[in-house]
């Protein structure tokens, strides 16, 4: 009987992997969060695409812009309907690169740090989902999402029945410009802004208690 071979993982999984090794750090000021953002074609994370996504990093506190960036990927696929949203057209002049390409650059800066997002469970569906079909494996990452951190936040008093929030709620909660919204790198800093107030609010003592509280459970997702 034939026995299937092991598929050898590229070096920049292994290395992203390997970032995993020492775990996380219980000290807050010493762990490396990564707020991420997709634009997509759809909400079906099977079928649809990322376009494009953004990143920025938070450490010690401080969002680091300058460590900020977006990139958008080479796809085939499209769809009419959210053009209209994110504006990404298959005809666009901005540069793209492949999606593997965009994977490892992803990889790369999300080593061993919290992945944060709004909805979280749906960018990592749609990161996870690429990466499959690339023949590698799940990401790694502790994630938090804002959406359940900001529920968490308010007094019960204010927390609504459904516990839905949509990023144009908390960016008007805490008065975030939107000007760049529905763009990956715009919504990662309105989630970044937004996850900086939040924590304000919440005061976590350590890595763990922060975790259990933005621990992603699944909500509805909207654009």
């Amino acid at each position: 009987m034939m026995t299937k071979t092991k598929k050898e993982l590229p070096a920049f999984w292994k290395a992203y992997a390997a970032s995993f090794k020492n775990g996380l750090s219980q000290d807050l000021s010493k762990v490396s969060l990564v707020v991420l953002d997709t634009e997509t074609t759809g909400l079906n994370l099977k079928k649809d695409r990322i376009l494009s996504i953004g990143a920025l990093r938070i450490e010690n506190g401080q969002i680091l812009t300058k460590e900020a960036f977006e990139l958008f990927l080479e796809q085939e696929k499209f769809n009419a309907q959210t053009v209209s949203i994110h504006g990404i057209r298959k005809t666009s002049a901005v540069q793209k690169i492949a999606e593997l390409e965009g994977l490892k650059k992803v990889l790369t800066i999300l080593e061993n740090a919290i992945l944060v997002a709004h909805h979280v469970g749906f960018d990592t569906g749609m990161l996870n989902t690429s990466l499959k079909r690339h023949g590698l494996p799940k990401l790694k990452n502790k994630t938090l999402d804002t959406s359940v951190l900001f529920h968490r936040s308010l007094p019960r008093s204010q927390q609504k029945a459904n516990s839905h929030y949509t990023l144009d709620e908390l960016a008007a909660f805490f008065n975030i410009s939107t000007s760049d919204r529905h763009t990956a790198l715009g919504d990662a800093y309105i989630t970044a802004i937004a996850f900086w107030h939040i924590i304000g609010k919440l005061k976590p003592t350590s890595t763990k208690e922060l975790l259990k509280k933005g621990r992603f459970f699944s909500w509805p997702i909207s654009f």
